[in-house]
């Protein structure tokens, strides 16, 4: 398959026309647009509220990389290198999750997030496997 930017002359990716990226989604696309603005938004929420502790701040630079990454979807950046990208970042908020609380993992918030976060991994590995 193609990928989604263009190489200028000095070889490096550019962005494509915006307008022909989200053309070109398809509902898998969506369906991890949706995923990522969900454990974006739990993200943002568990920083507010955890203020003023330090963690606050990682749920909130986390809660940013998911919007960070949609943004650059939607803008058309290289896809490939976005799922290359995402799947550790789910990966480590899985496995941080856990390691962080461990053994008091049992949130309604945080099992669920990590259930989105699960299946916003499986849709990452699922376009990146179907682009390669």
């Amino acid at each position: 398959m193609a990928t989604d930017s263009k190489i200028s002359r000095d070889g490096n990716a550019t962005v494509r026309d915006a307008d022909a990226g989200t053309r070109s989604l398809t509902r898998l696309h969506y369906v991890g647009v949706v995923l990522a603005a969900v454990s974006g938004l739990i993200h943002l929420f568990l920083g507010v509220a955890n203020l003023p502790s330090p963690l606050a701040i990682g749920f909130v630079l986390a809660g940013l990389g998911f919007f960070g990454g949609v943004a650059l979807l939607v803008a058309g950046y290289d896809r490939r290198l976005l799922y290359v990208a995402g799947i550790p970042f789910v990966g480590v908020q899985i496995f941080g999750y856990f390691a962080l609380n461990w053994p008091d993992v049992v949130s309604a918030v945080g099992l669920f997030d990590k259930a989105v976060q699960l299946a916003l991994l499986a849709v990452l590995v699922a376009l990146y496997r179907r682009e390669a």
